[in-house]
């Protein structure tokens, strides 16, 4: 077996998966990226056994054949090659010899036969968006999962499809995020969750465009296929709480921000805090807002006020300025509304305006106030 291929060409798209590959696998064949020619196109594969990368791409070459290569010493390699075209040449065991203009490089390569089998999309159902649309969801309600295994339906982004729209959402019971679009819609009623790896890859990997891009699932797997890229995963088998009951119907004290300037007094006070619960008091009255972080154990206070607009009682109450910092970030809008009731509910985070076809609610529990 060989082929002709450009070395940045075939970077690139190793790149786009190799983030899939773990360091430390039990089976030595998942350090591997699959290499298949068929009618010159060249389909590169890696796994991890729960998701699945795979990229095409056009090779000159006059057979088809398989072939496992090391993942590792490929990329590091390609790394320090000046863009040219590369020869591969596959002998019958697997002995991968690499031709530049300038050098030779040999690598040993495995048997393909013992690369892990994919997951087939068998009973699948599935709808379409725009890759930056799914882009989009993702980063607004990623940062939202929790780190927490003990809780795995919480470790990923629950999506709840119907015939109106399509929902995106993470909580990790400190904060919650819930990102819908009415311009997706999906044939029936359905939801699953989906790990926060694979999202991240297809963070990566997605470009932030209005190209067509199909998501489909059945009962196990996800899979997701951007033109020439192709992801698959295994859907987290747990349900997801019933995140409805815990968004308060009638938070009636509203404070409006601008984004920037509040997100800023945040950093500034934080640095200030208690590095365990990052707590930061906030006290508004009229139209001033106060911020109060002190770490007692250090003898550490920061205090900052800034000017707000609100409307309601005067109100104490403490958050995660790290969580607010965050969530912030998913607002796209100057000013932000955060909508109150009393010192030990939950506060509601809203964008001043939402953009047609979406709507972003964002929900994080207060802290105890230091007395």
């Amino acid at each position: 077996m060989k082929f002709i291929v450009s070395s940045s060409s075939l970077l690139k798209h190793l790149q786009q998966i190799s983030g899939v590959i773990n360091t430390n696998t039990v089976l030595p064949i998942l350090e591997d990226f699959l290499f298949e020619i068929e009618d010159k196109k060249l389909t590169i594969v890696a796994t991890d056994l729960e998701t699945v990368m795979r990229v095409q791409m056009e090779v000159e070459s006059k057979a088809n054949g398989r072939v496992c290569i090391p993942a590792k010493i490929l990329i590091d390699s390609l790394k320090n090659i000046a863009d040219q075209p590369l020869t591969f040449n596959i002998d019958k065991n697997y002995a991968v010899e690499i031709t530049s203009d300038n050098g030779k490089y040999k690598v040993m390569g495995e048997n393909p036969d013992n690369f892990p089998k994919e997951p087939t999309a068998d009973d699948t159902t599935g709808f379409n968006m725009t890759s930056g649309g799914l882009l989009t969801a993702i980063n607004k309600t990623l940062f939202a999962v929790s780190g927490d295994d003990l809780r795995p339906a919480m470790t990923g982004v629950f999506f709840e499809l119907t015939k109106e729209s399509v929902q995106f959402v993470a909580t990790d019971a400190h904060r919650l995020v819930r990102y819908k679009r009415t311009d997706v819609k999906a044939t029936q009623n359905a939801s699953f969750i989906v790990p926060k790896k694979p999202l991240n890859l297809l963070k990566n990997a997605l470009p932030d465009n209005d190209d067509a891009i199909t998501v489909s699932f059945n009962n196990n797997h996800l899979f997701v296929e951007h033109g020439s890229t192709q992801l698959i995963c295994r859907l987290i088998d747990a349900r997801f709480p019933d995140y409805k009951v815990v968004i308060p119907a009638d938070n009636p004290y509203r404070l409006t921000v601008n984004k920037h300037d509040f997100q800023n007094a945040l950093r500034r006070v934080n640095v200030f805090s208690n590095k365990s619960t990052n707590q930061v008091a906030l006290n508004i009255t009229g139209n001033e807002l106060q911020m109060a972080a002190q770490d007692i154990d250090f003898s550490f206070e920061g205090n900052e006020r800034m000017s707000c607009e609100y409307q309601g009682e005067d109100i104490q109450i403490a958050f995660n300025a790290k969580f607010l910092i965050e969530m912030l970030n998913a607002a796209d809008t100057d000013e932000v509304f955060i909508e109150l009731s009393t010192p030990s509910k939950a506060g509601l985070i809203k964008p001043s305006e939402q953009v047609p076809g979406e709507d972003l609610l964002m929900l994080v529990m207060p802290l105890m106030l230091n007395s």
